[in-house]
């Protein structure tokens, strides 16, 4: 088929490039020019694919709304993110469909990955195609979902082997994109009754997650409080066989922490108050100011202008993504308790912690006052300890977010060891 991808980033290239692998006729749009004239120079700065992967499919990037019109199918992957008081923003996905409408033609079908509340699609994003086009939505050109679930960093779980949810607005177009998707996709294809439930099915999934976070989280808070160390807690509970294997920390980036705000919207348009859902984002996005105030209550007899060194800045391990950072958050509590932070992350250029308002660090450098591991990147996790220990004083201390130093050895040198 000949297929058209919006939004290229780290959803949309590697669709984009599944489906040209296969023999597809791909196009693959985005406003930015910046990032089509790298794409065609054979580089994907989100790493999701390599060089070699860039060269071995065939697609026709542009940043020319009219190339759309050569689609049979176009596939929206566009982020949607939420505003200051945490209420959806779908201005990016609203866009996105208004250049999309300019150029559709009878007998395409418009197909949504993006992440929103049942009725998205068919009550938004539908009348905004119809009004752009002067088509006829569900007899001119037809709708579909099929809601993306790329893990960012993650060479295991790629689009091909991770079962595709699919809905079309009829019969006939669910069965033109099954076989679209059942084309690239091997892991299988679940077919969805209708687009709402594809659309809630993608919802519960990140907050679920989001709410199994919450809880070891909140775990965490009662252990330090008790004076327990939550890994042999979680250790000795994982014994069990059904005991889920989730762990503390901030839950930032551009999905957990934001798709279990679609529902709560969706919730208070019907006049329902969710419970479970707010208690759980609450608590997680609460953890940011913990951890700085736990910090800060280590260096509690010392200056306040001590120096902290940051590892980590990204939302989460192995990928330069730092949308909706916790690890951000954290720095620049510290820095407004008066603390000189600086930050490092082998995944982060320097020059763009810096555009972020932030110094950049070196580890093994001088010794810091405190050392704060944020994030586990593998470049962390392969370290030796004594490489840690070389930027922290012989009396300054270490906070361990995620529990992968050894706290026994760390004290043992006279410094101070907690971990969440």
């Amino acid at each position: 088929m000949k297929v058209a991808i919006v939004g290229l980033g780290y959803v949309g290239l590697p669709l984009a490039h599944a489906f040209a692998k296969v023999g597809h006729e791909t196009i693959g749009y985005d406003i930015n020019a910046r990032r089509i004239e790298e794409l065609k120079s054979g580089t994907d700065r989100t790493g999701e694919l390599s060089d070699a992967q860039m060269k071995e499919a065939r697609i026709t990037y542009s940043d020319d709304p009219s190339i759309l019109e050569r689609a049979e199918v176009i596939v929206l992957a566009i982020p949607t993110p939420v505003d200051a008081a945490n209420k959806p923003d779908l201005s990016l996905v609203e866009a996105a469909t208004q250049t999309v409408g300019e150029h559709l033609k009878k007998g395409m079908i418009i197909v949504y990955e993006s992440t929103v509340y049942p009725g998205v699609t068919e009550d938004i994003c539908g009348p905004i195609l119809e009004k752009a086009s002067g088509l006829v939505c569900g007899k001119d050109f037809m709708l579909g979902y099929s809601p993306e679930r790329i893990n960012p960093g993650d060479k295991q779980h790629t689009v091909d082997k991770i079962v595709k949810v699919v809905a079309g607005q009829d019969e006939k177009t669910t069965d033109i994109l099954c076989d679209l998707y059942g084309s690239v996709v091997k892991a299988g294809i679940h077919r969805a009754s209708s687009l709402k439930v594809a659309e809630m099915a993608k919802a519960i999934e990140n907050a679920q997650r989001d709410l199994n976070i919450a809880f070891v989280n909140e775990i965490a808070l009662l252990c330090n409080r008790i004076g327990i160390p939550t890994k042999e807690v979680l250790e000795a509970a994982g014994t069990k066989w059904n005991f889920l294997p989730f762990k503390p920390g901030l839950v930032g980036g551009h999905c957990i922490g934001v798709d279990p705000y679609y529902l709560v919207e969706k919730a208070e348009q019907l006049g329902m108050k969710t419970h479970v859902i707010t208690a759980g984002r609450a608590l997680n996005d609460g953890m940011s100011t913990y951890v700085a105030a736990e910090v800060a209550e280590m260096l509690s007899n010392r200056e306040r202008s001590s120096r902290i060194l940051v590892l980590g800045l990204t939302f989460k391990e192995n990928i330069p993504d730092t949308r909706n950072s916790k690890a951000a958050e954290v720095v620049s509590a510290l820095t407004a308790l008066g603390f000189s932070v600086e930050v490092h992350d082998p995944h982060v250029a320097p020059d763009e912690i810096e555009s972020r308002g932030m110094t950049p660090g070196v580890l093994d450098s001088q010794p810091y006052d405190a050392l704060v591991l944020l994030v586990p990147h593998k470049e962390y996790i392969g370290k030796p300890l004594k490489d840690f220990l070389k930027s922290v004083k012989k009396d300054g201390v270490v906070y361990d977010l995620k529990s992968l130093l050894d706290g026994k050895e760390i004290e043992k040198t006279g410094r101070t060891y907690r971990a969440l």
